[in-house]
């Protein structure tokens, strides 16, 4: 079941929300828990029934090994018991994700003929994996207590933040839920709720599905082994940054948009990374949870830059190394994983080496406009290896961008502009859902903001009649172009 489509916005969530607020209502809050599980679940099985046993089999490992890490019976047995544990979430993800290609490579690599069914990749297991892992660290440090099952279950599976995030801690979402108030319809919540998740679906539906079929066009002559313009190449590649970009934002403001018609703040997950001016600054601003996650028990883990400046810069490349590999199993993500942490390595060298250059005589403007420049160019780049489906594909676009010899569009038309002008707009001028926002605390952390321009001063939400018909404007425009409905490009993730 997908956010956007008829099933979900008309039938599951306002059944989930009147029974969930007439149980709260009659002070049956336990209850209403409960329910929430059982939609969340019936959700999550709606794709495929089966996804559930491996579900319900990981809750149950993971919330019997983070009640006895947290009961803290001996130091020794507490860090057996959490090693055992991330290796079981590790493992399961890995046979999942990666057994299938780890194969493949070995045969590649050594000439052998194994062969392994084909394995389908369940849904969100990289979601739950990873908070799941977050919570058996926490219950180890003494930073959380669970020893009611009902509420773990509700932690993981409360299905505004089930299949792509963001990966909250328990903490963060389960001491929201103790609050009687929750459980009772606020119409401050429901209209703000409302109006994030309509300018979510407006992204997804209005803006990356319209950039979907030239991204698809082009890296499928690409993959096939056809030969690319360089106009063809260049709009292609700007077609998926655009898309990926309102994809995955649209995702995240409807998360947080459902969560708080609950009454519960998410944590940020998505915050206009496009306007960063480094490499770290835009990993800092894109998935945010999972680079906090990778930041924790991976850079930390490893050390940070609390071992010399070698090992500093080599931890660096391995957290986002693994940050691209964690998107899927294939050569282009080890590549594009490689690509990233190259990138991160480099600014880490390229943050000390600075200091010593009279890059103050440049133009502060100019300097961050070059900064910012360099940064979307080389994602752009690093993004030409994620998209295609193989490597010669994504060499093939990379190829065309620079080749003057074959300029003129074959594959794509000159209406595509258009839609690109309006998504940079959007992208680089207006203020981000968080900011238009930011008086009603959208999301767990405290956003502040302020405009730069008085027009986008007027864009700052307020409950009012013109908020209401500028939401449903909104809405109206998504829903009338869901007979296309296609899924979020991060649940292939």
């Amino acid at each position: 079941m997908l956010f956007n489509s008829h099933i979900f916005l008309f039938g599951f969530l306002p059944v989930c929300l009147l029974v969930f607020f007439w149980l709260g209502n009659r002070g049956r809050l336990e209850a209403a828990m409960a329910w929430l599980v059982i939609a969340s679940l019936f959700f999550y099985g709606w794709w495929n029934p089966v996804y559930l046993v491996l579900l319900g089999a990981s809750i149950g490992v993971n919330f019997h090994l983070g009640r006895h890490i947290s009961l803290g019976r001996g130091r020794h047995l507490g860090k057996f018991l959490l090693l055992a544990g991330v290796t079981f979430n590790l493992g399961l993800l890995a046979y999942f994700k990666y057994m299938n290609f780890l194969v493949d490579s070995v045969n590649v690599l050594a000439g052998t003929d194994f062969y392994l069914e084909k394995i389908v990749l369940p849904l969100a297991i990289s979601f739950f994996t990873f908070q799941q892992i977050a919570y058996l660290v926490d219950a180890y440090q003494q930073e959380t207590h669970e020893y009611s099952f009902l509420h773990y279950c509700l932690f993981v599976t409360f299905f505004p933040q089930l299949i792509a995030g963001p990966i909250v801690h328990h903490r963060e979402m389960l001491s929201q839920f103790q609050r009687p108030e929750v459980f009772r319809p606020v119409a401050e919540n429901i209209s703000v709720g409302l109006t994030i998740f309509a300018i979510g679906l407006f992204k997804k539906v209005v803006l990356a599905d319209t950039m979907a079929p030239y991204a698809i066009t082009v890296f499928g002559v690409a993959d096939q082994g056809g030969t690319l313009s360089l106009l063809d190449a260049w709009a292609g590649l700007m077609a998926y940054f655009f898309q990926l970009y309102f994809d995955f934002s649209g995702y995240s403001d409807m998360a947080i948009g459902l969560a708080r018609l609950f009454g519960i703040r998410l944590p940020m997950n998505f915050n206009s990374p496009y306007k960063a001016t480094n490499m770290a600054e835009l990993w800092r601003r894109w998935h945010i949870t999972l680079t906090r996650f990778l930041t924790q028990y991976v850079y930390i883990t490893a050390g940070g830059s609390r071992k010399g400046y070698s090992r500093y810069l080599f931890n660096l490349w391995l957290t986002m190394f693994l940050a691209g590999v964690w998107h899927g199993a294939g050569a282009n993500y080890v590549v594009f994983g490689v690509i990233q942490g190259s990138y991160m390595a480099i600014h880490g060298y390229w943050k000390d080496a600075k200091t010593r250059l009279p890059l103050h005589v440049v133009d502060a403007r100019v300097r961050t406009f070059v900064a910012w420049f360099l940064t979307i160019l080389f994602w752009l780049l690093a993004l030409a290896i994620f998209r295609a489906s193989t490597l010669s594909g994504g060499a093939e676009v990379l190829r065309a961008m620079f080749d003057f010899n074959n300029v003129a569009a074959v594959l794509v038309e000159d209406d595509i502009v258009q839609p690109m002008i309006l998504m940079a707009i959007i992208t680089w001028l207006l203020p981000n859902t968080q900011q238009i926002m930011h008086r009603y605390n959208p999301v767990i952390e405290r956003v502040s903001w302020e405009p730069r321009w008085r027009w986008q001063a007027a864009l700052v939400w307020e409950p009012s009649r013109k908020a209401a018909l500028f939401a449903a404007g909104l809405a109206v425009a998504a829903l009338l172009m869901l007979d296309r409905i296609s899924e979020f490009l991060y649940f292939q993730f």
